[in-house]
Formats: C-alpha cells, structure tokens, sequence
C-alpha cells in the first residue's frame, strides 16, 4: 500500500499519510456520513461477528474490504452497513481477459450475499498508473461491470477504481485533503468528468512508528477527529457538498509489512478497544 512511504517526519512525506486513495464513482448524491476501512493482515484479529458489532456499537454506517472475504461477508448479511468490496490486485489480469472470470467473480462474492448492502466494486486497489497491472485496469472494469449489469444490479452497484494521488505526494499546503480533492476535480474536468463524484477511499494517520515525532496517539485523534467533521462542508472549489470518505483503518494490524509505521494505523486495538477517544457521531 502506497503508505508504506509515510515513515519520514518531513513535511513532504507525512502529507502522503493524509490521503492515500480515491474511489471515483458517478452517484447523484454523496453522503457526508464516515466509513472504516476494515483491513485484516494480522493475526490476532476479533472474529468478523464482534467486527461488525463494533461498527454498529460506534455508528460507523460504511465499510470498506480490500477484497472477498466469507466470514465478513457472511456477517454483514442483514445489516444496514454499505459497503465497499474490492477485487484484489491479482486478479485483474485473469479477469481483464475474461468475461466468464467477471462473471464468476460477481456470482461468488456479490450474488451469494443478496442481502449485504453492496455499494461500490472497486477493481485494483491504487495499481501505479506505468506498472505492469495498468493495462488490466480498465478492461478489468468493463467485464465486472458487464456482470453487475447481467446481474440486475446496475442500479444499486457501482463499478470503478481506488487510485492513489501521487502528483502531489511533494506538495504541503495548510490543508492537503482540500488541495488534493480540488486538483481531482480540476482534472476531472478538463478530461470531460466534470460530472464524476469522488469518494475518498482510504485517509489517515498512524498513531505509533517512524521516530515518533508526527506519528503519534495524539495526532492521529485530532486529524480524525477533523476530518469527521471537515468532510460535511466539501472543499472551496465544490463547498456545500458532502465528500463521502472511508478512514484508515478500523484495526492495527500487525503483520502488514514494510515499516513499523503500517502496523498502526487503527482506530481500535484488537482487543476491540479504542486506540484514542473518537466521536463518528
């Protein structure tokens, strides 16, 4: 994930930890209210039933998964909980080229739970825009698309992508959640997508690691805690208009590679307490 590069206490480096993905999907409204993303790289993790007691205990409405996961999925069913479902990275290639592969992914992981409240397909999870996983994107999209449609569940799902800002990954203005929004928008626009809604996917801030300096308890509580509230007001080029936004991450999960750092990203111990006082409501 692209927060692996967040270790450094320069100011350049820690903005990167402030929004690290956008989910662009075209919606007629978009809720202001806040989703969690819940990752599961670590060993020591409540069962999937006390997780989504917890979301309800705390009034978190969204959540997001990385990708399939029965046991989630399984608990999620009959809950008003929306939801985000990612198809996983290594699955673009095999799908982008196959209709029967969309088709049977949908079948498996979206038709087996009529009653989970799917929200968003997210095809790839921040693929670098010149990698090798690019060119798979796109096709990717189309057939799982397709088979949303073939499904009947057009209407109620939407299909795109979770990208990763890294155009200004340099940059440090007083408010880069703002910056960064507005600079989508502007792009959107003279590509002809003016009309596309963007939903943040993934924002945060660790609360141990690096040298301990920026990545602290106390950090992380007030820029949460910010967000739940800037996020009613949009940003100046679009105010007034509530961004939907997914924090990062309901757990810390200890065996997320790379730094330290990726080891404290959560909301909650995993003894399901809370890591720093935080009000969804």
């Amino acid at each position: 994930m692209a927060k692996s590069h967040v270790v450094s206490k320069s100011p350049s480096m820690v903005s990167i930890m402030l929004l690290c993905g956008l989910l662009m999907a075209t919606l007629a409204r978009t809720e202001a209210s806040i989703g969690v993303c819940y990752g599961t790289v670590g060993d020591n993790l409540p069962p999937p039933r006390e997780v989504i007691a917890l979301y309800k205990q705390y009034n978190i409405q969204r959540m997001r998964l990385y990708a399939p996961n029965f046991d989630a999925l399984q608990a999620l069913q009959g809950s008003p909980i929306e939801l985000i479902l990612g198809v996983e990275n290594e699955r673009l290639k095999d799908i982008s080229s196959s209709q029967a592969s969309a088709d049977d992914w949908v079948k498996k992981n979206v038709q087996s739970y009529g009653n989970v409240n799917f929200k968003y397909i997210a095809v790839g999870n921040e693929v670098d825009a010149v990698g090798p996983l690019a060119p798979f994107v796109g096709p990717a999209m189309d057939k799982i698309q397709n088979a949303i449609s073939k499904a009947g569940l057009a209407n109620k799902i939407k299909v795109s992508t979770a990208v990763y800002p890294v155009i200004l990954e340099k940059s440090y203005p007083p408010n880069l959640f703002d910056a960064i929004l507005d600079a989508a928008y502007s792009a959107l626009e003279k590509a002809g997508g003016g009309s596309l809604k963007i939903v943040v996917s993934e924002t945060g801030w660790p609360s141990a690691g690096g040298d301990g300096t920026v990545t602290t308890k106390g950090n992380a509580r007030i820029y949460n805690s910010n967000l739940i509230k800037h996020v009613k007001g949009g940003t100046p080029k679009r105010p007034r208009v509530p961004i939907e936004t997914y924090m990062f991450a309901m757990f810390n999960e200890n065996k997320k590679p790379g730094e330290e750092t990726e080891r404290h990203w959560g909301l909650f111990f995993p003894n399901k307490q809370p890591v720093y006082h935080i009000d969804f409501n």
